[in-house]
C-alpha cells in the first residue's frame, strides 16, 4: 500500500533563525511505472521472451506475486488505441477505459491473458498499475515572487499574480471553501472540483465526477491536496498573529482533480488524460475563459518512493508529452529520498528531457527568505554524471505554512497549527513543486504566447546560483550550469519574467 511521506515541521522553538511564516508550496514526489521493459512470466511460467511487447519493470518484478484467479489491472499500449483495445479483448482482457491520444487502454485480466496480449499485433508495451504516494515545503521572498507581483504586470496590464491561467492540481483533493482559497467576493479560487473515481473492483473506467463545493480532501481523509493548492494559489490572508501570506500565484484559478489519499498510477494517469482532453475549456465550452481560464500547467506531487530510471514508454510520459504539444507545462516534485549522488533517486517522469516538463528539488531558506540557503537533506538527488537524472530547478520546500485542517492525517503531522487549526506547516518536495507551478502561471500571464519549452528554459537560465551542496557543472543541453542535487539553482521570478518578455528572447530561441 502506498504511504504518505509528509515531513513534520521543525518546532519554532528549535529554529536557530527567527521564524517567518511562509505560504506553503507542497512539492510532491511524482513517480510512475517507468523503465526498460524487463520480461517476466505468468504465474508458474515465464512469458515467451521473444514476444515484441515488454513488461514495465514494476510489473515484471510483481509478476510472480500475481493471483492466478484474481484479475490484475494493466495498461496496454498499442500503435493506436483501436489496436490496443482489439488486442486486449482478443486476449480475453476486460477493457475498462482508454487514453485515446496516446493509444493506451486500461484493462483487467489474469496473468495468462496479460501474457497473451504481449504477442498480439499492434501491442508495444504492457504497464502495471503501480502504487504511488505523496511526498511532502514557500518563501515568496526567496523566489522573488512577491517582488514580481508588486513590480511587474502581465500582458493584460494587471499585477503579475497568475491571472487568466488555470492550474490543474492532481492530488488527494481540495477544500474549495477554505479561507486561503476564497476570493474577496466569497467565490472560490477552485473553478472546477473533480473527483477521479476508480472502481475498487476494477470493472468500470476511472471517471472524473464533478464534486461541486464538496471537500474532496475530507472524503479522501487526506489534507495533502488542500495544502498544495494553497501553495499554488492561496489568496491574501491575515492570520490571527497579524502575519500576512499568499500563494505563488494568488490570482490564478484552480482545477482540482482528486485522486484520493491512496493512489495507483491508473487513477493519476486518468487525471492527466482528463487535462489533455479538457485543458482548453476546463469548465465546459459554454463557460467563458474570463470565468474559467484554460489550464496551462499541471502540478504533480505524488509517486513511488526510491526514484528510478526514466521510462519513455509509460503512459504518464506519453500523456505529458501530448500536453506539451498542446502548450501545457507539467511540473513534478523530484522526491524525498535524499541521496549523495551515487545513485538516481529522482522521480522518474520528471526526468523527461522534453522541454516544458519540470522537476523541482526542495530549497531551505532558513525561515528568513534568504537566497543563499540550503538544499533540503531529504530532497532526492540525481546520479552524478547522469545529467538526465538531475532535478531541473529548486524552490522552497522547508517548513511551509498553508491551508491544512489539523483533523486530516497529513495536516496533523505539522507542528505549528494556527487559526484554529486551519493552517499548518509541513516540509517536502511536495511543497516545492506547486510553488513552481504557480510561478509558471505568472510566466504565462506575462507572455501568453510562450511555449512550454521557453518557460522551462528561462527558469533554468535565470536561476539564482546558491552554492550549498554539489558544485555546478556545464549543462550539456546548453542551458547554463546544473548540479545533481539542486538542478540549475533557486527559481528567480523577476529574472525569469524579464528574460521571457524580452523582445530578443524569441529571436534567440529560433
Amino acid at each position: 500500500m502506498p504511504k504518505n511521506e509528509s515531513r513534520p515541521a521543525v518546532p519554532p522553538t528549535s529554529r536557530a533563525t527567527p521564524r517567518r511564516r511562509r505560504t506553503a508550496a507542497l512539492a510532491g514526489l511524482a513517480a510512475v511505472a517507468l523503465g526498460a521493459g524487463a520480461l517476466a512470466g505468468p504465474a508458474g511460467a515465464a512469458p515467451d521472451p521473444t514476444t515484441p511487447a515488454p513488461l514495465s519493470p514494476w510489473l515484471a518484478e510483481q509478476w510472480s506475486n500475481l493471483s492466478p484467479v484474481q484479475p490484475t489491472t494493466v495498461l496496454v499500449h498499442g500503435t493506436d488505441v483501436a489496436s490496443a483495445g482489439a488486442a486486449a479483448r482478443t486476449a480475453g482482457l476486460v477493457v475498462r477505459q482508454s487514453f485515446d491520444r496516446i493509444g493506451v487502454v486500461v484493462a483487467t485480466g489474469l496473468p495468462a491473458q496479460i501474457s497473451a496480449v504481449r504477442s498480439a499485433p499492434g501491442v508495444t508495451y504492457v504497464e502495471g498499475n503501480q502504487p504511488i504516494e505523496f511526498s511532502l515545503s514557500t518563501s515568496n521572498t526567496a523566489t522573488r515572487g512577491s517582488e514580481a507581483r508588486a513590480a511587474l504586470t502581465g500582458a493584460d496590464g494587471s499585477a503579475l499574480d497568475g491571472s487568466g491561467v488555470s492550474i490543474a492540481v492532481i492530488d488527494s483533493g481540495v477544500d474549495p471553501t477554505h479561507p486561503f482559497l476564497t476570493n474577496p467576493d466569497g467565490s472560490s479560487a477552485v473553478v472546477r472540483n473533480l473527483k477521479v473515481v476508480c472502481d475498487l473492483f476494477e470493472l468500470t473506467p476511472c471517471q472524473a465526477v464533478d464534486a461541486g463545493p464538496v471537500d474532496t480532501d475530507l472524503l479522501a481523509v487526506g489534507g495533502h491536496g488542500t495544502h498544495v493548492s494553497g501553495i499554488v494559489a492561496g489568496r491574501d490572508v491575515t492570520l490571527p498573529d497579524g502575519t500576512t501570506m499568499h500563494g505563488a500565484a494568488p490570482g490564478s484559478s484552480l482545477v482540482s482533480l482528486a485522486t484520493g489519499a491512496v493512489l495507483f498510477i491508473v487513477g493519476a494517469d486518468s487525471a492527466l488524460n482528463w487535462v489533455l482532453e479538457n485543458h482548453a475549456a476546463p469548465c465546459g465550452p459554454d463557460v467563458p475563459a474570463s470565468t474559467c481560464p484554460p489550464i496551462k500547467v499541471t502540478s504533480n506531487s505524488y509517486g513511488p518512493s526510491g526514484g528510478g530510471d526514466f521510462d519513455p514508454d509509460s503512459a504518464t510520459v506519453k500523456l505529458q508529452r501530448e500536453l506539451v504539444k498542446d502548450g501545457v507545462v507539467t511540473v513534478w516534485a523530484n522526491g524525498n529520498d535524499g541521496g549523495d549522488g551515487s545513485e538516481n533517486l529522482s522521480n522518474p517522469p520528471g526526468q523527461d528531457p522534453t522541454g516544458g516538463i519540470i522537476s523541482v528539488a526542495s530549497y531551505d531558506d532558513r525561515d528568513t527568505g534568504t537566497r543563499d540557503g540550503l538544499v533540503s537533506s531529504y530532497s532526492s538527488r540525481g546520479q552524478e554524471d547522469s545529467f538526465g537524472s538531475y532535478p531541473d530547478i529548486s524552490a522552497p520546500g522547508e517548513n511551509i505554512t498553508s491551508s491544512c485542517r489539523i483533523h486530516l492525517p497529513i495536516c496533523s503531522t505539522g507542528l505549528d497549527p494556527v487559526a484554529g487549526g486551519d493552517y499548518n506547516t509541513i516540509s517536502g518536495t511536495s511543497m516545492a513543486a506547486p510553488h513552481v507551478s504557480g510561478i509558471v502561471a505568472q510566466l504565462f500571464q506575462a507572455r501568453p504566447t510562450a511555449t512550454p519549452a521557453q518557460v522551462e528554459a528561462v527558469l533554468k537560465t535565470t536561476a539564482h546560483k546558491f552554492t550549498d551542496g554539489a558544485p555546478y557543472v556545464s549543462d550539456p543541453a546548453g542551458q547554463g550550469t546544473t548540479s545533481f542535487d539542486k538542478g540549475h539553482g533557486l527559481v528567480d521570478v523577476m529574472a525569469a519574467t524579464s528574460a521571457l518578455t524580452a523582445k530578443a528572447f524569441g529571436k534567440r530561441r529560433r
